[in-house]
């Protein structure tokens, strides 16, 4: 019996394929479904201790209110100008490039202090606006007696002294050292409690430039900078709206930094708008640097290989997002704005499609499909080609390949990894080097290593065809980071067509379209639009219609207003 079952069992290699094809996805189902679990009891155990330590302080402050007062007192300015003087002395005093300026107001017969950030604040604008006018204003035959008091005279100086356009009176220290750290002024008089906060800030900014990530040959000229107001006005600088509204948010503990959510009242989902904010206000980071930071803390699924939120430096790109009804995030640092919800069909699409005629951006748009298709299957499909199904190659090319792989010692697999690693480490080292070094060296480094390659017999002349083909599909992406998703996958499409031929090249394939199915962007499907609930949207999609059928916005993005023209 045993002889008879070990004469029909199945043989190791059967026994082997069924474990990659069984054991490892349900490996990797497990492994994700046991992160997000994990990920969401750090959530709610996050908010079960924040709740907590409410409670502790409301708790304390209620035992002990002698002490949240002492607390309180200490953030606040009094009567007194010398303790007032020392408080920013104090907070700012391993901060040597914060300056301190003492001036006498005659009128007054009291002392006047200024505090300003050399290299934040102009100094020309506070000489002439703030200086000057106050020294003047000190020094006139106005008697003591007849000046106003208390608040009368807080206003004059504001209204009638001053000439700067933001003026603020406060009683906290910290909001007064944040705002001179920013590039304000704070302005201490003797005798009149708090301080005036004079907005002079200056800093060094780069000038509008031509978008380098997203060039396009007939468009607009004009990139987003790091300086948030500017690319506000960019977007201003659209058109005349009062429906295009800015809610401000500030993000970061430690240091913070102003973030714009922007909208159109009249075309925006109010229920998308709420999602993004709320979004927005979990951060809780002590800096967030860029806006990158901001697209991996509010994104759907962080354990995606694709963009769910797409990140863009062109305002001609932002402002036709949110005429259909999208959101975007401005942050203050950075010359990349985000975009929600997205679609995959977004990340194939250049604001150069609907400047141009509609047959040529069709055509364009088409060719972007093909090369996203050929740059994540072509090596996969050569490696299962040679290895597993050299019939379906016509005979006389299939002869042509076997003769070129004479003599070269390595498998199909191990022969497409060492070209493919080696492109990714040319363009790798291609974007770091210096720009007048950087082109030169990727395309002479490639043309050596490749013809060097041949000739050792390492590779075979129809692999640096196949790669060379790759490569050139790959930067055909509009979306540079989209493009790297589709780099890292081509080696998982590799992996799976050595170990099960074509068979694993479909079964990736499904297995990609799967999740591309399941995923979401702000709860708008990923692939929305390759399954539309209207064929409207097909108009633009792999083709892009004439501008006079394309009336309606996307249906998906459930937005107040549908009419786009007509």
């Amino acid at each position: 019996m045993w002889q008879f079952i070990g004469n029909h069992a199945p043989k190791w290699n059967v026994w082997v394929e069924a474990f990659f094809l069984f054991i490892i996805p349900l490996i990797i189902f497990l492994t994700v479904r046991q992160l997000k679990a994990l990920d969401g009891r750090e959530s709610r155990r996050m908010e079960r201790l924040k709740l907590l330590e409410e409670e502790d302080r409301s708790e304390q402050a209620d035992r002990n209110p002698s002490v949240s007062e002492a607390e309180k007192a200490k953030g606040t300015f009094t009567e007194d100008y010398e303790a007032n003087v020392a408080k920013i002395r104090q907070a700012v005093a391993d901060m040597a490039d914060v300056n301190e300026r003492s001036i006498f107001l005659e009128n007054l017969n009291a002392v006047s202090t200024l505090f300003f950030v050399d290299g934040l604040t102009d100094k020309v604008g506070m000489d002439q606006n703030i200086l000057k006018p106050l020294m003047d204003w000190g020094s006139s035959g106005q008697e003591r007696e007849e000046l106003p008091r208390g608040k009368e005279l807080r206003d004059m100086i504001v209204h009638q002294v001053m000439l700067v356009s933001e003026t603020e009176y406060t009683l906290e220290v910290q909001f007064s050292l944040q705002k001179v750290l920013f590039g304000s002024v704070i302005l201490m008089i003797q005798g009149i409690p708090g301080a005036f906060v004079l907005g002079t800030p200056k800093g060094s900014t780069r000038g509008v430039e031509d978008p380098i990530s997203e060039s396009v040959l007939r468009g607009p000229r004009v990139g987003f900078t790091e300086t948030l107001s500017d690319n506000t006005a960019m977007l201003r600088r659209h058109g005349e709206s009062t429906e295009l509204a800015m809610s401000s948010f500030k993000v970061g503990k430690r240091v913070e930094k102003q973030l714009m959510v922007v909208y159109f009242r009249d075309i925006a989902d109010p229920e998308l708008v709420d999602e993004v904010k709320r979004r927005v206000q979990t951060i809780d980071m002590d800096e967030v640097l860029e806006s990158g930071y901001v697209e991996q803390l509010i994104e759907d699924n962080f354990l995606s290989p694709f963009l769910q939120i797409q990140n863009t430096e062109r305002p001609d790109r932002v402002m036709a997002a949110l005429l259909e009804g999208r959101v975007a995030i401005l942050l203050d640092g950075t010359p990349f704005a985000l975009l929600m919800p997205v679609t995959y069909g977004m990340m194939l699409q250049s604001p150069e499609d609907y400047y141009e005629r509609w047959l040529p951006g069709s055509l364009i748009r088409f060719l972007r499909f093909m090369a996203t298709f050929i740059s994540l299957f072509a090596p996969a499909l050569y490696i299962s080609f040679i290895s597993f199904h050299p019939g379906l190659i016509p005979t006389k090319l299939v002869i042509s390949i076997i003769s070129a792989r004479q003599g070269v010692p390595f498998s199909t697999l191990i022969e497409a990894l060492i070209m493919e690693i080696s492109i990714e480490i040319l363009r790798e080292a291609g974007l770091r080097l210096p720009k007048p070094i950087g082109p030169a060296m990727g395309i002479v480094g490639g043309l050596i290593i490749g013809q060097a390659a041949v000739d050792a017999g390492i590779v075979s002349p129809i692999l640096v065809i196949v790669v060379a083909v790759t490569a050139i599909s790959s930067f055909a992406s509009p979306v540079y980071s989209a493009g790297i998703s589709m780099r890292v996958l081509r080696f998982g499409a590799m992996f799976t067509a050595s170990i099960f031929g074509l068979y694993g090249v479909i079964m990736f394939f499904l297995m990609l379209s799967i999740h591309m199915v399941k995923l979401h962007s702000f709860g708008v499907p990923f692939l929305s639009l390759t399954t539309p609930r209207s064929f409207k949207d097909w108009k633009d999609y792999f083709i892009r219609a004439p501008l006079q059928f394309m009336k309606n916005r996307p249906i998906l993005l459930k937005h107040k207003d549908p009419k786009r023209q007509g």
